[in-house]
Parts: structure tokens; C-alpha cells; sequence
């Protein structure tokens, strides 16, 4: 079993930086990597693995971690299972490269139908998503289904992305290969950057895949007690000083491993604003946390991890000017950008502020 693992930095305090929304690397220096599933090599007679995620159970333990102590950096969190296994594939006459080149899969993919709510992120690339936040496990398909694929991804609670492909595993020792087709579930969203995995050897036989196809839910659930969902596409917040010129900025959290889950942010949100109240400052008031912006943050082609920056006022999409940051030649970017402002938060929305029409 691997636990739920999340990785925070808040600052209570106001951040001398114009740009206080910046990337946090210190907080992301301090991360596990997300971790890679193993994904194995299956038979068309396998059974489905998924792995379950409980969004309550994972909210009131990411409350309980920030009261217990705000900056703790890996409190912990609910657990998975994955019980992934493997199994002997069907002798088929079949080669790698006969397999690669043959036109059924790439008709199959290119000629799918992207279901009804479902973004395309990618078609028929010769490899399969890696790298991707938030992996959920797989089922195998009778035939090249997107809708019977994505209908299973909206049925496993956190699931948000897919990808299906076909792919030619071999048993071992006889190099005789299948056709199985994969729909993959992902609680994070994959990307055009992600069919990196381009097969394996398996003993003397090549494992190659064909036609895969990626696809984003354009849904995602909001927190009870928050308004929204508002897409910020591949930007995330990069707010000004407020109309009193004040730092509206309350740090960030940073989640490693699970489902991409909104409410794990809310949690964060609504629990620092009682803390806060319960140990004010002892001059002014205590800073309370109106709203938050989460998203995927990639470093290249691999997820980071599930960024949630927490602020006491509410910016619209305007301020989304954030399209990721470079460290030495490290490129981070932003996928999968959200807003939610929770229900107290539109008394301070800074609509009427003279720098409302000017990000900067």
C-alpha cells in the first residue's frame, strides 16, 4: 500500500516579492516525486484494478494536519490499494513492427469519437501516458471504446482524464503476442506532452503500443461551500497588491500523490482561516482565506504534483497571467487551473479596485 502524502508551505505572514504568487521551490524542493505506477502487462482476461480514493475521508485529514501544526511539510494522509496483476497473453503470429504499422489501431484512434464533456489531448501516438498525477489503475476493453472508457472513469470517484491504446504484450518464454486494448485512469489530466512510454522488452520480445488517445474530463466537482469552478486553462493567479495594498497571498500546499481533488484545497482553505482566527496576531486581524487557485504543475514532461495557492480576497481570471516559470533549464508549467471562491469570499473581490483592469 503507498499513503497519501502532502507537502506544505504556508506563510502567514505578508511577502515583501511583487510577484509573491512565484512558484514556491523551496516547498517543492521539499516534495517526494509523484509516484510511477506499474502498470502491467495484462491479457484480454484480466480483470479491472482500481484504486479507490475517499475525497471526505482525505478532506478532514488535511484539516486535522493544519490545525495540529500549519507548516508541517508531510502530515499524512488515507491510504490505496493497488492490486495490480499480470497475467499469460494468448499466442498470436505477430510481429513489433507488423503491429506498429498496422493501419486497424491508428484508423481506430483517429476516427474515435470524443464523448460528449471530454476534451481530446492527444491522438494516436505510439505510446502511452507517463508521468501522469494521480494514476487510478486500468481495465481492459473488448473493443476500441471511448465512451465504455471514459464511462468507467466517471464512474471511480476522482478519476479525471483517461487513456486508451492498444498494445501487443507477449508471454514469456514464446515470443507470440495479443492485441489488448487499455483504458488507463488518471485523477490528474494527461497531456499532448505525455505518451512518453513507448513499450518495453519483455524477455527477447519487443512490447510496443499503437493508437493511444488521451482525454480530459472538462468537469470537476466544487467544494461544498465554495462557488465555481472557474478554468484557468494552463495559467494560474498572479495577483496584485489589494486596493489597501495589501499582500492577499496565504502560501501554498502542494499534494504528491492521490486523485487531483479540489476539496483537498477547500480543506486547506477553510481549516487555516480557523486556525488563523484561533491564534490572531497581536496587532491587526487575522488573515483568513477567501480563495484558491489549484492546478497540475509540471516540471517538463512529469507532474509535480497538485499546487493549491490560498488567498483572503477573490481576483477573476484577468490576474491568470502566471503560464509557468523557468529554473536554470527546468521548465515548470500549469495544466488543469482552477479557482473557487468560498461563500464569505465575494465581500472582499477586488472588482471595484483601480488595479482590478490592469494585471500585473
Amino acid at each position: 500500500m503507498r499513503s497519501y502524502a502532502v507537502a506544505a508551505l504556508l506563510a502567514g505572514a505578508a511577502i515583501a516579492s511583487p510577484l509573491p504568487q512565484g512558484l514556491d521551490f523551496a516547498a517543492i524542493d521539499a516534495l517526494d516525486p509523484v509516484p510511477t505506477p506499474s502498470i502491467p502487462i495484462v491479457n484480454a482476461a484480466a480483470a479491472q484494478t482500481t484504486i479507490t480514493f475517499a475525497p471526505t475521508l482525505a478532506a478532514s485529514s488535511v484539516s486535522a494536519a493544519i490545525q495540529a501544526n500549519p507548516t508541517d511539510t508531510t502530515p499524512k494522509m488515507v491510504k490505496r490499494v493497488d492490486d495490480s496483476s499480470c497475467a499469460v497473453q494468448p499466442a498470436a503470429d505477430d510481429t513489433a513492427d507488423n503491429f506498429s504499422s498496422n493501419t486497424a489501431f491508428s484508423d481506430a484512434a483517429n476516427n474515435a469519437v470524443t464523448p460528449a464533456g471530454w476534451t481530446l489531448a492527444y491522438a494516436n501516438q505510439a505510446g502511452s501516458s507517463s508521468g501522469i498525477y494521480g494514476y487510478m489503475g486500468y481495465s481492459v476493453l473488448s473493443t476500441y471504446d471511448t465512451a465504455a472508457c471514459t464511462a468507467e472513469c466517471d464512474a471511480i470517484e476522482g478519476c479525471s482524464s483517461v487513456n486508451i491504446s492498444s498494445t501487443q504484450p507477449a508471454p514469456a518464454p514464446t515470443p507470440h503476442s495479443s492485441t489488448v486494448i487499455k483504458c488507463v485512469y488518471y485523477g490528474g489530466s494527461v497531456t499532448a506532452s505525455s505518451p512518453t512510454n513507448d513499450g518495453q522488452w519483455r524477455y527477447d520480445f519487443h512490447v510496443v503500443i499503437a493508437g493511444s488517445n488521451g482525454y480530459v474530463n472538462n468537469s470537476i466537482a466544487t467544494p461544498s461551500g465554495y462557488s465555481g469552478p472557474v478554468p484557468l486553462g494552463n495559467a494560474a493567479i498572479n495577483a496584485p497588491l489589494d486596493c489597501a495594498g495589501h499582500d492577499t497571498y496565504m502560501g501554498v500546499k502542494i499534494f504528491t500523490s492521490g486523485p487531483f481533488d479540489a476539496g483537498l484545497c477547500a480543506a486547506a482553505c477553510s481549516s487555516q482561516s480557523e486556525y488563523n482566527l484561533a491564534h490572531p496576531p497581536s496587532s491587526g486581524e487575522a488573515m483568513t482565506c477567501q480563495f484558491f487557485n489549484t492546478y497540475v504543475l509540471y516540471d517538463g514532461a512529469e507532474s509535480v504534483g497538485q499546487y493549491c495557492s490560498l488567498y483572503n480576497e477573490t481576483w477573476p481570471a484577468s490576474y491568470a497571467t502566471n503560464d509557468g516559470q523557468w529554473r536554470g533549464n527546468d521548465h515548470y508549467t500549469i495544466g488543469y487551473s482552477y479557482s473557487f471562491s468560498n461563500t464569505t469570499g465575494g465581500a472582499d473581490e477586488p472588482a471595484t479596485c483601480a488595479n482590478a483592469a490592469s494585471p500585473q
